[in-house]
């Protein structure tokens, strides 16, 4: 059969349903074989957005998400969805065209080496140059996307060789079995819990990308011991349980870090130091238990004593059947923490001024939407303000990116969550700078016929930037711009714009957003007057008298 069309074949075999991308000319064998094909072909309006999409496809089904480009500017428009990928463990397939490798006729016009340039953001990188190996490379790519850590695969599909003929035979789709922990390793744990006077549970977002949600809720019950997140932990264990103590959205100094300095041991479950540090290990000072598909990588802030390797949620059950609740615990400390955090954190909760604050957003989506709905952040000031002070109440329904934390990915993201859960709401926060990094991207959510609410917090700079130069005692300094008018903008591609005028003016529209189906752009302005005097300065004066 034709090469191309035992390359579809074989991504049928291995059950993909969509392929997002932006074809060229290399591709277009690959085209006419989709076209017979059951996948589903999405045409975005920039590569970065297809390698979004396949991302936020891989993350929330635990399968590889498939995007397509061409040659030279296309794959390297890839190289940024690839480590979104690769470093937040997210399975993910990049499939590039190129010029014939057996005759050229172009010499080396876009050409590049793109095979050696996605080495180091992929786990696995090959050129296809013999047809009857296509059925092979395709199950090993998918293979080595899925394993743990999950991450991005590349196979590049020259011009000449989709052409060719070649056997007719595609590979079984063969898993395998995460070996369950070594019982030393679950019995020193068990002792080490035991001894301990203020044991905390972290949660990472290695237990995000399996079911261990049950395991680690029936952990906390059976125990009482008190449990914190990462920013892509959020949501594992219902964030609404007495035992949930905060998001450790900062590295330090936050009031939850009062609780992470008190605790003598600290029971770290799929975290690993690829997500920005949680908290800071000193020698001598407390040990960590590290439970994890694979060992601790060692940093000089994180070198864990124990590493518990294999299955997490085998390791979480067996240290639930055998570790007992001990009257040397005491989580009084943990208790009042936790009280500290929930009258700071609902501070401004209720504040109306307008521009609004991001703590009475975080409120006002909070009370709008149902447990399972999804929001979807860009990377920006706001995402700390999210992480902190949203509560979750089931996995992967605050979608943000704190690994590689580019932006540009939010509105891609929304965009696959909603094509994925099409009965759930749907909401995009997008700082203005970030949400210009994709939005061309509103078209391709319009031509879908998606429901989406996408909410652009505007202050017109990049603001994440503008608070760190403000800690650093810099002049406010090259970091403003100006804004198009996204009303206009969002109606020009056929969305709805909407600019609310104050916070009452705001809840109507997002009342209205969220129950009539569009595309639906919301301009809000954002007052982030209080990121320095919180974030910096409230924050670690009062955390040191805790």
């Amino acid at each position: 059969m034709k090469a191309s069309d035992l390359f579809v074949k074989a991504l049928e075999n291995e059950g993909v349903e969509y392929i997002f991308g932006v074809p060229g000319e290399e591709n277009l064998d690959l085209l006419q074989s989709l076209k017979k094909s059951s996948i589903k072909l999405i045409i975005t309006r920039h590569e970065q957005g297809a390698g979004f999409m396949a991302a936020t496809y891989g993350r929330l089904t635990g399968k590889p998400g498939v995007c397509l480009s061409t040659l030279g500017p296309g794959a390297t428009n890839l190289v940024t969805p690839a480590a979104y990928a690769q470093l937040g463990g997210m399975p993910m397939m990049m499939i590039t065209g190129q010029k014939p490798i057996k005759k050229s006729k172009q010499a080396r016009f876009q050409i590049i080496d793109v095979v050696d340039m996605m080495k180091p953001v992929t786990k696995y990188t090959k050129q296809i140059v013999n047809s009857n190996n296509i059925a092979s490379q395709v199950r090993e790519a998918f293979r080595l996307a899925i394993e743990e850590k999950p991450g991005a695969v590349h196979l590049e599909f020259p011009e000449d060789i989709a052409q060719e003929e070649c056997e007719d035979s595609v590979f079984d789709v063969v898993g395998h079995v995460i070996p369950k922990p070594d019982n030393k390793a679950i019995e020193k744990a068990v002792e080490m819990i035991s001894q301990a006077k203020f044991p905390l549970l972290l949660i990472g977002a290695g237990a995000n990308r399996k079911v261990t949600c049950d395991a680690l809720g029936k952990f906390v019950d059976k125990t009482g011991i008190f449990f914190f997140t990462t920013q892509m932990g959020k949501g594992v264990i219902d964030e609404r349980h007495p035992q949930y103590l905060g998001t450790a959205a900062l590295s330090s100094n936050d009031f939850v870090h009062a609780g992470i300095d008190a605790a003598d041991l600290i029971i770290n479950v799929g975290h690993d130091v690829i997500e920005k540090p949680p908290f800071f290990m000193k020698k001598g000072e407390k040990k960590v238990i590290h439970i994890n598909f694979s060992p601790a990588e060692v940093d000089p802030v994180y070198f864990p004593q124990l590493n518990v390797v294999g299955d997490i949620t085998s390791s979480v059950l067996k240290l639930g059947e055998q570790v007992k609740k001990q009257d040397s615990w005491d989580f009084s400390f943990f208790q009042k923490v936790k009280e500290e955090v929930a009258g700071h954190l609902s501070k401004y909760f209720h504040d109306e001024r307008f521009p609004m604050l991001p703590q009475r957003l975080v409120n006002l989506l909070r009370n709008s939407l149902a447990s399972e709905d999804i929001i979807t952040l860009d990377n920006g000031i706001y995402k700390l303000w999210f992480a902190r002070n949203y509560t979750c109440h089931q996995p992967n329904t605050l979608l943000l990116d704190n690994a590689l934390a580019s932006m540009g990915a939010g509105l891609p993201s929304a965009m696959m969550a909603k094509v994925l859960h099409p009965n759930k709401n749907v909401v995009s926060v997008c700082g203005d700078g970030g949400f210009m990094m994709n939005s061309q991207e509103v078209e391709t959510a319009v031509r879908l016929g998606l429901h989406l609410t996408v909410i652009i917090l505007n202050d017109e700079a990049y603001g994440m930037i503008k608070w760190k130069q403000e800690d650093m005692g810099f002049d406010d300094f090259g970091l403003d711009y100006k804004n198009p008018d996204f009303v206009k903008y969002a109606e020009s591609y056929g969305a709805k714009g909407h600019r609310p005028s104050s916070d009452a003016d705001f809840q109507k529209i997002l009342d209205h957003c969220l129950n009539t189906p569009a595309v639906h752009l919301i301009d809000l302005p954002v007052d982030y007057s209080l990121n320095h005097p919180i974030l910096n300065v409230m924050l670690k004066e009062k955390a040191e008298k805790l």
